[in-house]
């Protein structure tokens, strides 16, 4: 069955398609050369937009305390911002996740759902979640609990930081 010409055939078959294969790619580095260095005329691609330079005459961005932002908060714009936590986290009492269960998550002590296994890093956020801590954890998980397992990198906006806490205020406890 397998027989001296047959083996031949089979190593010919396998060369021959590599060499479609390399031949196919080269061609198509050929036609679809993207790389650069073809001097600073290549380099330059795009538009430049000009915009004129103040002195620094342009309105500071005015830093709001928190409290006051979460006064004003919206807990129905902070049951969208829980989208973002839902892989991880659950609303209902005792169900843990990947993360804890967030049901009277804000005033509850730091660390406290029985049955989760903390990293530890958390005790450098304080003693309970008020408002405020949850506010400094929620804007960069990993810079205010460094060790943290919490894997999310965190809100940037404060009005979504402060909808979300007003949401969670809502839920439980």
């Amino acid at each position: 069955m397998f027989d001296t010409m047959t083996f031949t055939k089979i190593i010919g078959g396998f060369c021959g398609a590599l060499l479609v294969f390399l031949l196919g790619g080269w061609a198509a580095e050929a036609l679809y050369h993207t790389g650069g260095g073809h001097g600073e005329d290549h380099a330059a691609q795009g538009y430049m937009i000009e915009v004129e330079e103040g002195d620094g005459g342009g309105e500071a961005e005015v830093e709001v305390a928190f409290a006051d932002v979460l006064a004003a908060a919206d807990a129905g714009k902070g049951e969208k911002v829980f989208g973002k936590c839902k892989a991880c986290h659950k609303l209902e009492d005792g169900a843990n996740g990947t993360g804890p269960y967030l049901y009277g998550v804000v005033g509850r002590p730091i660390g406290a759902v029985d049955g989760f296994g903390y990293s530890g890093a958390l005790q450098a956020v304080g003693d309970a979640w008020t408002p405020e801590h949850l506010n400094t954890f929620l804007e960069n998980p990993r810079g205010a609990a460094p060790g943290t397992t919490m894997s999310f990198s965190g809100l940037k906006k404060v009005e979504d930081r402060a909808n979300l806490i007003a949401y969670l205020t809502t839920v439980g406890g």
